[in-house]
């Protein structure tokens, strides 16, 4: 089962350098103030499958296409733009 490779670290956020911005990731290095935008946690989502086959449709990083909707909905709603 291709989770088992995750199931460990599932509770645990992980740096993903390539996902942040290099400010962020030095932020996670203690260098900075930004370093909860370089953390990622796996997790397990259920969505419309039409959904997800757009957002696949659209080519790579469809990932990082609908974290970044759902951080622009989130700026949204605490008023942050």
């Amino acid at each position: 089962m291709m989770n088992e490779d995750f199931q460990r670290g599932w509770e645990q956020p992980m740096l993903v350098a390539g996902d942040a911005p290099a400010s962020a990731v030095g932020a996670a290095r203690g260098r900075g103030a930004r370093a909860e935008k370089a953390l990622k946690q796996i997790v397990t989502i259920r969505l419309d499958v039409d959904m997800l086959e757009w957002f696949k449709q659209q080519g790579p990083g469809y990932q990082t296409r609908i974290n970044q909707l759902l951080r622009e909905h989130m700026d949204a709603q605490n008023g942050k733009k």
